[in-house]
């Protein structure tokens, strides 16, 4: 069996039948409820594989020295908020676990079911996925993913950003007053894209939201989610690009 053919067996129990697609500007589209139950339990277990290990879950800080308002660990590559893909370990000497195959397929996919309708939308094969996970009252600032090699970033190479968990109010635009970008809603199972001319959008999570903030669009299996894999409360996002 070729890792090609093992990766869409997996990705064919993870991609529910049905889902909604929201072309939110060019090169970007949500993809609410995409995700199935079984894919979600399989993404926290992966994650939780490797979390309190070496490479696991640690609290990054910024320039200043102060620390993030989330939780972070790397797949495949290392990046820092402040070294960026300069360094191969992190300062505690651990590296990044392997990338799953698991989450290649899943971005590879994803990217095509939005090309179906995006045909300018590259293909992207991801080396690096960074999973953020947010406790509520945890946020993370208005920035750009532009610390990827300029060529990819020149060719629009998308963004895989994968959503399980509490809600986040999710802001993007194409500039830095939050006065003039838009929101949006991520909940458990969504899957947001963003490439080609939105590539290097801003964007930022304003806010995490707890089930009884948003109890009219809280999807109930997030709780057997929960219960299946043991999982904190909170939200836990993967972020799959190109170097």
């Amino acid at each position: 069996m070729t890792d090609k053919v093992r990766r869409n067996l997996v990705f064919d129990r993870w991609r529910n039948s049905i889902f909604d697609r929201k072309e939110l500007g060019p090169g970007m589209v949500l993809f609410k409820n995409y995700l199935t139950h079984m894919g979600q339990v399989d993404i926290v277990n992966i994650c939780q594989k490797w979390a309190m290990g070496p490479g696991g879950f640690y609290r990054p800080s910024n320039r200043s020295g102060a620390k993030l308002r989330l939780h972070m660990m790397c797949f495949g590559r290392l990046w820092d908020p402040v070294t960026k893909y300069e360094k191969s370990y992190r300062s505690d000497g651990s590296a990044p676990p392997p990338l799953p195959y698991e989450f290649i397929s899943l971005a590879e996919n994803a990217i095509e079911d939005a090309q179906l309708h995006m045909k300018l939308l590259p293909s992207m094969l991801p080396d690096i996925c960074v999973a953020n996970f947010y406790s509520y009252g945890d946020r993370l600032g208005l920035h750009q993913d532009c610390d990827e090699h300029v060529g990819g970033l020149d060719s629009g190479l998308p963004v895989v950003s994968v959503s399980i968990g509490y809600s986040a109010e999710f802001l993007y635009g194409h500039t830095r007053d939050e006065n003039k970008l838009e929101k949006v809603l991520l909940e458990s199972g969504d899957v947001l894209i963003f490439g080609g001319k939105s590539r290097r959008i801003f964007h930022g999570v304003r806010r995490i939201l707890t089930p009884l903030a948003y109890s009219q669009s809280y999807s109930p299996g997030y709780s057997q989610v929960i219960k299946e894999t043991g999982l904190r409360l909170g939200r836990l996002n993967l972020t799959l690009k190109q170097f």
